[in-house]
């Protein structure tokens, strides 16, 4: 029989061309076929934003994405997600 359990993703990153934005500002587009996200910061108090970057997924991932964050966002409530846990 076939586990049908997702296989857990080595994933490597190099913080020299890989940066982290932050973002204070999303625009979200949909059709049928999937999504994108805009993610952006404002810029200074002014009433505009910059790009940072765009992001697009298919539907059926965003749904993923969404219960994922979810469930992150619920475990980690007060939490520090840089602290040792121990």
């Amino acid at each position: 029989m076939a586990d049908n359990k997702p296989q857990e993703m080595a994933v490597d990153i190099n913080p020299e061309n890989t940066p982290i934005y932050y973002t204070d500002s999303i625009s979200m587009m949909a059709n049928e076929d999937g999504l994108i996200f805009d993610v952006m910061q404002r810029i200074g108090n002014t009433n505009r934003a910059r790009v940072v970057s765009r992001i697009g997924m298919s539907r059926e991932h965003a749904k993923k994405f969404a219960s994922e964050l979810s469930k992150l966002l619920a475990i980690t409530q007060g939490q520090s997600l840089t602290r040792n846990k121990n």
